[in-house]
């Protein structure tokens, strides 16, 4: 008995798994990878997801990536999302915890995540570039 529901709770779970558009799973994908660049204070890392028109209209200078160098990230949490995978459109809400590595001072800082998805690439792009993480400062 226990090994027929536990197969069935197997084919439930890759019957729900076939369901995930390509599009849907790539979105997780990249919103995984930048969470982790961030909560790892991997700027760089994080601005290749960055859209390369963003990238390009508004590159990051040196006083910003010292800047960055600066502060370690305490905690990295989404505190709501929308998605609409047909229209290639997704925003998550994030609060960071930011610490200044020369004054240990912590604070939180909001955060909207824009992500838009390249047909052509087959890749999701973050429209919102890297935190401001001295907004108001």
């Amino acid at each position: 008995m226990r090994l027929t529901a536990l197969i069935l709770m197997c084919l439930l779970a890759l019957a729900g798994c076939a369901n995930s558009s390509p599009a849907a799973n790539a979105l997780d994908e990249s919103q995984y990878a930048w969470s982790g660049a961030i909560r790892w204070g991997d700027f760089g890392g994080a601005l290749n997801l960055v859209d390369p028109k963003v990238r390009q209209a508004d590159p990051l200078t040196d006083l910003e990536r010292k800047r960055y160098e600066q502060i370690k990230i305490s905690s990295y949490r989404d505190v709501g999302a929308d998605r609409n995978i047909k229209a290639g459109t997704a925003v998550r809400s994030i609060e960071i915890g930011v610490v200044n590595q020369h004054t240990m001072e912590q604070r939180q800082v909001r955060y909207q995540e824009v992500w838009r998805w390249d047909e052509a690439a087959k890749v999701w792009w973050n429209t919102s570039g890297l935190p401001d993480l001295w907004a108001g400062q």
